[in-house]
């Protein structure tokens, strides 16, 4: 297509580059995975029982096996399975905080570990292993997947189109968190199923406008803060974070923690839960069941700085 000169200005971004500049750019990180499904051949994955149910859709489109296994409370597996040559094992590095254990799976299942680094951007990718990235999950982008794999196969895919699910990300800047929820919503559903494709121009433009070395030195400075802080309340125990750790959020458990949930979600902190179908999945004294249930997962990212850390505190200390 000739490229157009002149006219009328389009949204303005800094050329920069993609973090991930080396990986296979895809439209959402769950196609990431369907992709190294196709081009291993699998027959079956071991998947945790604590992930994501969107983690389904390409096994079941592809009638792909899978077995659930269970994560102990350093959130690493608590069996090692005993694979065969077609079959794979899926870890996620939850939170940002588990590379030490990215680092050992690789050691014990090779080329066979899949490693969902949905939750850790920042995460190096272990040589000769299979693993993927959700930069959805770090920054403003309506979409998009990075993928590392040694086993490529090249099939000619056509470019995704992002701009339909862009209305969250602007009604927010104009309007506020609760404004653009439903049309958040409803951009997140929108890639149910989708097929894989290359990531759109948009999310591409965006992800290559970030300052990578800024939001990494907020989110550790903003975790450590809270951590300093919370440290003797939160029943979840945290290493210090280590030199190419850069977290998603700050994970804090206490008892009610539904209920804490709601009392900052009612005083306008909002946090997520990752993720409600674990509670299907599993029994109510599963240790994963509780991480569904009652584990509070704090914002720590770029945004905010530590005044506003200061006010989630003092939520947690003084007002719950």
């Amino acid at each position: 297509m000739t490229k157009s000169i002149g006219g009328y200005f389009e949204l303005e971004l800094r050329k920069g580059e993609h973090y991930h500049k080396d990986a296979i750019c895809l439209n959402t990180a769950r196609n990431c995975f369907e992709y190294i499904l196709l081009a291993h051949h699998y027959k079956k994955v071991y998947i945790p029982y604590y992930t994501c149910e969107v983690m389904l859709q390409p096994l079941q489109k592809h009638h792909i096996a899978y077995e659930f296994y269970h994560i102990g409370l350093d959130l690493e597996p608590i069996d090692i399975k005993s694979l065969k040559p077609d079959e794979a094992f899926l870890y996620t590095n939850y939170f940002g905080l588990k590379q030490a254990c990215v680092e050992k799976l690789a050691i014990i299942y090779g080329s066979q570990l899949i490693v969902d680094n949905a939750q850790a951007f920042y995460a190096p990718r272990v040589e000769g292993i299979d693993t993927f990235y959700s930069p959805r999950k770090f920054f403003g982008v309506p979409d998009g997947g990075y993928l590392y794999t040694d086993q490529k196969f090249y099939i000619n895919l056509p470019q995704d189109h992002s701009i339909n699910r862009m209305r969250h990300l602007l009604v927010r800047i104009e309007d506020g968190a609760e404004a653009g929820y439903t049309e958040f919503q409803n951009a997140d559903n929108s890639l149910d199923n989708k097929s894989f494709l290359r990531m759109s121009c948009l999310t591409s433009s965006i992800l290559a406008n970030i300052d990578y070395a800024y939001v990494s030195q907020v989110r550790r400075t903003n975790f450590c803060f809270l951590h300093q802080h919370l440290e003797k309340s939160n029943q979840f125990s945290l290493n210090n974070l280590s030199e190419n750790e850069v977290p998603m959020v700050y994970p804090y458990y206490c008892k009610g923690g539904e209920d804490l949930k709601a009392y900052l979600i009612k005083n306008k902190v909002f946090v997520a839960t990752y993720w409600t179908n674990v509670k299907k999945w599993c029994e109510v004294n599963d240790w994963e069941y509780l991480l569904a249930q009652d584990f509070v997962f704090l914002p720590i990212d770029q945004r905010y700085n530590e005044e506003d850390c200061k006010s989630i505190i003092k939520l947690l200390e003084y007002g719950f």
